[in-house]
């Protein structure tokens, strides 16, 4: 292993304030919007560019890409550069993007444009580890839960956002008020964000190397990557699709009604505070069961609810309570295993995210063209099949 094993771990004696962490939850749902607004917008952009909705797809799918290779390629710096640098340069590229997504004048141009508002957007992978850093151990879970809360209310309620300014304005206007966000979070966390020291010396081909490492060493940071990998294609899945099933027969919504979805699915950031407050008293592994069983009964609940608005809603809330508790509970287990390397764990495990949720968004697109909601529903229902699966054989947490 790296020499980051033996490095001084260095914590902030002042700790973290509420303030703070109520910043930290508002930068991360504001900046992860980025790469979710365009789900709802899909048809109109596809009407725009007179592309088919497989093809479409590509633009929710490509923005995902651009996410993890900005985890992959950036959030590990985090261990060796000061990350409140790094945020700003983040914010500043996000910003620029947005804004050339707006301006698209073809296809290719917006395809190109939403691969860097996903690089750029990477933001809350490196506010998690600072948080995670910055709290006492014996409230970890709990700061880490708050701070991603904002992160899944960015995830859904950008979805409303963009559905109801679409509806009404346009999907140009989505990306050039996305863009306006992020000029403004760069003019407010370049004033309030405090410095963070990084805890890593060596090169950047050595930090690199070290992801290598970290994943052979630590079973549970394998385990909790490829289930990230499966619960978040699940959830891509689901919220790639949803447009193609409320915008046709029998719902015939428009993009203001889907975006009001996401309101709907908000409701599971109300379970992330909780699910950290149970992952530190009772262990992340339980917790980690019921959300992936919670998300196995929402796919099995909407394949039966193709034309129920009622079993969709009841879907959507158990979808997302699922997927927040898991998350949370994951991202507790993985803080843990190495407290010097947060942003290098971070990065491995979200990478996985990531490519799942790319995966998930490219599958989901494939299936509806074929089998519609039912081979959606199957397909993310396996997914989380095998996540459940795959963690009720987990026996304990120690690394091999």
């Amino acid at each position: 292993m790296e020499n980051v094993m033996t490095l001084p771990i260095k914590r902030k004696g002042s700790g973290i304030t509420n303030a703070l962490v109520v910043l930290m939850a508002v930068t991360c749902g504001m900046v992860v919007a980025n790469i979710y607004y365009n789900q709802p917008l899909l048809l109109m952009m596809a009407n725009t560019f007179g592309i088919s909705e497989s093809k479409v797809s590509v633009i929710a799918t490509i923005t995902q890409v651009g996410y993890t290779l900005g985890l992959l390629l950036i959030v590990p710096l985090g261990d060796k550069t000061e990350r409140r640098k790094l945020i700003l340069w983040k914010l500043a590229g996000a910003t620029v993007c947005m804004w050339l997504a707006a301006a698209s004048v073809n296809y290719y141009m917006m395809v190109g444009a939403s691969l860097f508002i996903g690089f750029f957007s990477a933001v809350p992978q490196l506010l998690l580890p600072m948080a995670a850093t910055l709290a006492p151990d014996e409230a970890r879970g709990r700061i880490v839960g708050k701070v991603m809360s904002g992160l899944l209310i960015g995830i859904l309620l950008s979805r409303t956002l963009s559905g109801i300014i679409g509806a009404h304005w346009g999907w140009r206007a989505v990306f050039l008020l996305g863009g306006g966000i992020m000029a403004v979070l760069l003019v407010v966390l370049y004033r309030m964000l405090p410095s963070d020291p990084p805890s890593f010396e060596g090169s950047y081909g050595s930090l690199m190397k070290s992801l290598v490492s970290m994943v052979k060493t630590y079973s549970p940071l394998r385990q909790a990557a490829l289930t990230s990998f499966l619960t978040f294609g699940a959830f891509s899945v689901f919220w790639t699709t949803l447009v193609f099933l409320l915008e046709g027969s029998p719902f015939h919504y428009k993009s203001d009604m889907v975006g009001l979805f996401g309101l709907i699915g908000a409701c599971g950031a109300l379970a992330a505070p909780a699910a950290g407050k149970s992952a530190d008293s009772r262990g992340p592994q339980f917790t980690l069961r019921l959300g992936v069983m919670a998300m196995l009964a929402a796919f099995v609940i909407m394949g039966f609810s193709a034309a129920s608005l009622t079993g969709l809603i009841i879907g959507v809330v158990l979808l997302d309570v699922g997927q927040q508790v898991a998350h949370i509970s994951n991202q507790s287990k993985v803080f843990a295993l190495l407290p010097a390397a947060r942003s290098r764990l971070n990065t491995v495990y979200m990478t996985s995210a990531f490519s799942g949720g790319a995966l998930g968004s490219l599958l989901g697109a494939q299936v509806w063209s074929h089998w519609h909601w039912t081979g959606v529903c199957f397909l993310g229902g396996t997914f989380v099949l095998a996540a459940l699966l795959l963690n009720f054989q987990q026996r304990n947490n120690t690394p091999s």
